[in-house]
């Protein structure tokens, strides 16, 4: 089934221990898109500026992601230089310049209203709203990801948002924040009252959780014999993650088992090269061989 995300497509200058590189592809949509087309047919809402070249808009073309959604408007696209410590550890932002982001609005062509499975990357929580009131029948599945930027400076519009949402997919400093609450459990309880029924906690290089009715599901992070950049992980998993429930059109628990373990296994390789690079020529094969590496890895009896 057809799998909608709205969000970010980006330029970014990344310092890493290993590299640096002045202009890379990014952007949250761009990450999920990718992700997420190994797996179905996907649809990209975003905003990109002149600078945004026929070359660029190839990782797109290559993977057969519509962008028939992706609006190109006078000025640069959106920016952002980041810079990492030498374990990883810490990312200091050096640079951001929203350009044509600041004023984005997200419009569906008549062609995503009737999407089934839906994704609301990491924007104002306002225009996450403003996505579903353009869509034509009730989605299957409406998924979302926010930080802590719209937390604490937007928390009434999040929290009206969240009401119409089925997953969210944050990280666990986000998640402490959203509920006011240190432990994970008792945060993803009071968060799950708010109206997401699934929250999906990401904790990086410690894997992810799970939390969905009384079903709490814990995986590690896939161990890497070397990391080289981490900039878009998350996105990816989230594009693993929603890409193979849209490509099963299930959301029970054992599919929402097996979506952990595949967006894991996505944000796994798009930390072992820079930017994009290892998206770029990944394949469905590796992907499957990794997702049953996974599960040898962490299968036991008693």
């Amino acid at each position: 089934m057809s799998l909608l995300v709205v969000g970010s497509v980006a330029f970014d200058a990344i310092q890493t221990p290993f590299r640096e590189a002045e202009r890379v592809l990014g952007g949250a949509a761009m990450y999920f898109a990718v992700a997420a087309s190994f797996f179905t047919k996907v649809n990209v809402v975003g905003v990109v500026g002149y600078d945004f070249t026929a070359r660029d808009a190839e990782i797109f073309r290559r993977r057969g992601i519509d962008t028939q959604g992706l609006e190109r408007a006078p000025g640069k696209t959106f920016f952002w230089a980041g810079k990492y410590s030498a374990d990883f550890t810490d990312r200091t932002t050096l640079a951001t310049d929203l350009n044509v982001f600041a004023t984005f609005n997200p419009k569906l062509p008549s062609a995503y209203r009737t999407s089934p499975y839906i994704f609301l990357a990491n924007i104002d929580p306002t225009l996450q709203r403003s996505v579903l009131k353009q869509v034509s029948r009730r989605p299957k599945l409406v998924a979302l990801d926010t930080m802590n930027y719209w937390i604490e400076r937007t928390p009434a519009e999040l929290r009206e948002t969240l009401r119409h949402v089925d997953v969210l997919l944050i990280n666990d400093t986000e998640t402490r924040q959203l509920s006011g609450e240190h432990n994970l459990l008792r945060a993803a309880a009071k968060i799950r009252k708010m109206g997401p029924r699934t929250l999906v906690i990401k904790r990086g290089e410690f894997g992810a959780l799970l939390v969905h009715g009384d079903t709490v599901f814990a995986i590690p992070g896939f161990l890497l014999d070397e990391v080289q950049d981490p900039t878009g992980a998350g996105d990816a998993y989230a594009g693993g993650f929603m890409g193979y429930l849209a490509s099963v059109g299930k959301h029970d628990v054992k599919s929402l088992r097996c979506a952990m373990v595949y967006g894991s296994v996505l944000g796994s390789f798009t930390c072992e090269r820079f930017g994009p690079e290892r998206l770029r020529t990944l394949t469905r094969r590796e992907i499957d061989a990794r997702a049953r590496h996974f599960a040898k890895l962490t299968q036991f009896s008693l």
